[in-house]
């Protein structure tokens, strides 16, 4: 049974990996801080959870060599920080003592001098020295592994983080990002090294499962391993966000005092600023998330787009940057790291799979999608790899090359008074079964959708967004609603992103919810048809509209 030291294991991070860790039956975890009464509390909580480790708890402070030799761990995981402006004496305490070394490190100073101060007396001692098993570089560049396999050429990646404002936030994450917010970064952009303002380029970005918040520069050991490691031909950027927009942009306005030289530095504020993220929180949310996006060719020399997201419910989002850490420590214990023993990244040493494991029966969920944006067709270019494995009857109603028309029978739903009225307006039919006409009509920069429910019309535009390739925009004047394209058994779900009134854009809290789904499947005597589902609802007049049913093309009468 292999002693595993666990520093930091009280704080944020730090708690979530002693319960990933404390699962595993071969080793005795060590909980470690400079505090006892926290880590006796934590060790009754694992022991009350079933964990199978063997546990202890131990004061420790990171300056204390004497102490760190006594314990003789295997291994020693670093999950304290702060990182930032700090040497490598830990780490060299940890490898005189005959241990490995593993940390979660995001910081890029730390990062950048990693190798360089630990490279000999690892290789010389046969242990391993990791830095930055976690979100940041660790799961960024698993996931960017995975995508761009076998790709011939990558011109240009970003990666984004946005925790929800309701996740626990320790001090010294927030003096991190208040050290660099405001300063300049030197980045790789427009094909060349450039300074950019940190905290800088105020960005909408899109974040699967969550929609799209404020992102801005930020400084992670990212903006040097990425450029060193993919060679992307025009860029390699990180961005970070809050989910409220008062932060962000407050924020974003404090960066601003800093670049004009009104201020040193943003760090004074730290405690201040955490006082006030607090009393906002229950504005927000508890889902965070994080995405990767490349662009370049594939295998086969065709432009590629691929993006990987993971997104965190419920307040799941913290055990995302230990996940890494539990993945190349359970690899360090079963030697299969590759390589010799060295001091290195977390970068290309355990697979996303890996690294993903640890999350298994938590609310979080991840997704990798692949587009070739000179795809024919809408929908074919939206969701990639998935359109080929689609029903031949989804494929045909959605190819977005040939106008099709679809015919057939829909049951229609809704609430009286109010909604009632506005469907009367915007041509939806009345509750009932009506025989129904969907006739879909490419053009030029969309598609033209013309629904026929009995006798009424309702029509509609669906076209691409300008900002984000993976989404596309229904236009029901004057409302436009924006959607996602996401799997679902036989078809595929519209999910909604976001809504505006003419270019005004809306808050998501106040739109109509919406679930709406396309698919096939076969009937009795094995007919495929076209099916679908639309539920919109609003907390504030029950059910809108919805209705459901099974269409075929022109030129195959339905079967009964």
């Amino acid at each position: 049974m292999k002693p595993i030291l666990l520093v930091g294991a009280s704080g944020v991070f730090g708690r979530r990996l002693a319960a990933m860790i404390a699962r595993w039956p071969d080793v005795e975890l060590v909980l470690a801080a400079r505090t006892a009464a926290p880590l006796e509390a934590l060790a009754a909580e694992l022991r009350a959870g079933g964990a199978l480790a063997q546990l202890r708890a131990a004061r420790l402070d990171r300056t204390d060599a004497d102490g760190l030799s006594a314990l003789a761990p295997f291994a020693v995981v670093d999950a304290a920080g702060p990182f930032q402006g700090q040497d490598h004496a830990f780490p060299r305490a940890v490898l005189a003592a005959g241990a490995h070394y593993l940390d979660l490190a995001d910081a890029r100073d730390f990062a950048a001098g990693f190798e360089a101060a630990l490279g000999a007396q690892a290789r010389t001692a046969g242990r391993w020295a990791i830095t930055g098993a976690s979100s940041t570089p660790a799961l960024s560049h698993a996931a960017l592994d995975a995508m761009t396999a076998g790709w011939t050429r990558i011109d240009r990646i970003e990666a984004a983080i946005s925790p929800g404002a309701r996740a626990p936030r320790g001090l010294s994450v927030i003096r991190a990002i208040l050290a660099w917010a405001g300063a300049p970064l030197r980045m790789f952009q427009e094909g060349r090294w450039i300074t950019r303002p940190g905290w800088g380029e105020l960005r909408r970005t899109p974040f699967p499962g969550l929609g799209r918040r404020w992102t801005s520069l930020a400084e992670t050991p990212d903006l040097d391993l990425l450029p060193a490691r993919f060679h992307p031909r025009r860029e390699a950027t990180f961005r970070a966000g809050l989910e409220l927009p008062v932060l962000h942009l407050g924020l974003w306005l404090l960066s601003l005092l800093r670049r004009a030289r009104l201020l040193p530095s943003l760090e004074p504020l730290a405690v201040v600023l955490g006082e006030a993220a607090g009393l906002v929180a229950p504005l927000g949310s508890d889902r965070g998330g994080m995405v990767v996006e490349a662009h370049g060719l594939d295998e086969q020399n065709r432009p590629t787009l691929a993006r990987w997201g993971l997104w965190a419910e419920a307040g799941a989002g913290p055990h995302t940057p230990a996940a890494p850490a539990a993945a190349a420590l359970r690899a360090l214990l079963d030697d299969v790291l590759p390589g010799e023993p060295r001091a290195t990244a977390c970068v290309g040493l355990v697979e996303l799979a890996a690294m993903l494991r640890p999350l298994e029966n938590l609310p979080i969920y991840a997704r990798l999608e692949r587009q070739h944006p000179e795809t024919p067709g809408l929908f074919p270019r939206l969701l990639g790899q998935a359109w080929s494995d689609l029903p031949d009857i989804v494929r045909r109603a959605h190819q977005g090359v040939a106008p099709i028309t679809l015919n057939g029978r829909a049951r229609a739903r809704g609430a009286t008074g109010l909604p009632a009225l506005m469907r009367r307006v915007q041509g939806m039919p009345p509750p009932g079964v009506h025989a129904t006409t969907v006739t879909i009509t490419p053009g030029e920069g969309g598609e033209h959708w013309t629904r026929r429910f009995g006798v009424r019309p309702f029509a509609s535009f669906i076209g691409p967004t300008r900002d984000d390739p993976w989404a596309f925009e229904e236009t029901v004047a004057p409302l436009t609603f924006r959607f996602g394209a996401t799997r679902y058994p036989g078809g595929f779900s519209w999910v909604l992103d976001g809504w505006r009134v003419g270019p005004v854009p809306l808050p998501l809290a106040w739109a109509p919810r919406v679930r709406a789904r396309t698919f096939a499947r076969p009937d009795e005597d094995g007919t495929w048809a076209y099916r679908f589902r639309v539920l919109v609802t609003h907390p504030w007049m029950g059910v809108v509209f919805g209705y459901a049913g099974r269409l075929f093309p022109d030129s195959e009468p339905p079967h009964s």
